[in-house]
């Protein structure tokens, strides 16, 4: 029996994966401390939705306990839990304000420098930042408590905690979950944001932006689909991947298809033009002139 799901990883997988990033919240009253599950429940996760290696995992960890007013870093999908159960507010990320929203849109539609690209993301460890353009990355590995090497990246990095201190010159970025973190909050925490209407709509149209970009690469995916080129997803969010994973396979599965039948046909007729002795038009010119 065949599987009934696509390949590769579903937009309700890619949420829940989600749900692992850290956010900052303000707790309402006094909560004893939680211990989570551990690395290996997340190694196994991660296992099955995306088949990572698992030594790039990290431990959750304890959650100390929370006091009030003092603000506190946990899961997301723990901070919506005691969001709806009124005993926290969550704290937006700096980049879902309408204020970075708007400048993220203006570099995506008016920049003629991503005309056909997407705005940059935050930089991983060791890649330098956009002031610092031209220095030579540095990788920075981390270590678990058993000794072994990992390389974080999102759902394990603080992209989407709060911020009293944004750097100056630093232009906002969407991290790797901005579409299904800015959707979460907006269903669960609307409160919380800062013109939660105005964001929304910031939101959807930053989504309808990128996902025409995507869809208009017919170019770069006919190059890809010949094995000459290839499509930069630099920038782009975890489930615009998994959205546009099927329309991508589609058309470069098309093209290679019908580049496939162009060569057939071509092959074909050196093959006709072989057998019948390079019969061509010149030949005929030939004769003429010999009689």
């Amino acid at each position: 029996m065949a599987f009934p799901l696509p390949r590769g990883i579903t937009p309700p997988e890619i949420s829940f994966l989600a749900e692992m990033e850290m956010v900052t919240i303000l707790p309402r009253q006094r909560l004893e401390g939680l211990e989570l599950l551990g690395k290996e429940y997340i190694k196994s996760v991660f296992s099955l939705l995306e088949g990572l290696h698992t030594s790039n995992m990290m431990d959750q960890g304890p959650i100390e306990p929370l006091l009030p007013p003092r603000r506190a870093s946990l899961p997301l999908w723990l901070a919506l839990l005691l969001k709806r159960q009124r005993r926290a507010n969550i704290l937006p990320p700096p980049w879902l304000h309408p204020e970075s929203l708007s400048l993220i849109l203006e570099i995506e539609t008016q920049h003629h420098e991503y005309q056909h690209a997407f705005s940059p993301p935050p930089p991983l460890p060791g890649q330098p930042s956009l002031r610092d353009r031209g220095q030579r990355p540095v990788s920075m590995p981390r270590y678990t408590p058993d000794g072994g090497r990992y390389y974080p990246a999102p759902p394990f990095l603080p992209q989407n905690v709060a911020q009293d201190h944004v750097p100056s010159g630093e232009p906002p970025s969407l991290p790797f979950h901005w579409l299904e973190i800015g959707t979460m909050l907006l269903d669960a925490a609307s409160d919380d944001l800062v013109d939660p209407d105005q964001t929304r709509r910031l939101l959807k149209e930053l989504r309808e932006v990128r996902t025409a970009k995507i869809r208009s690469g017919v170019d770069a995916l006919d190059a890809a689909s010949t094995g000459g080129g290839g499509v930069a997803l630099t920038g782009v969010g975890a489930m615009e991947v998994g959205e546009g994973r099927g329309f991508i396979a589609g058309v470069v599965d098309g093209l290679r298809k019908i580049g496939a039948s162009k060569e057939q046909a071509r092959r074909e007729q050196m093959a006709e033009d072989m057998a019948n002795g390079g019969y061509d038009a010149t030949q005929d010119d030939d004769d003429e002139m010999e009689f």
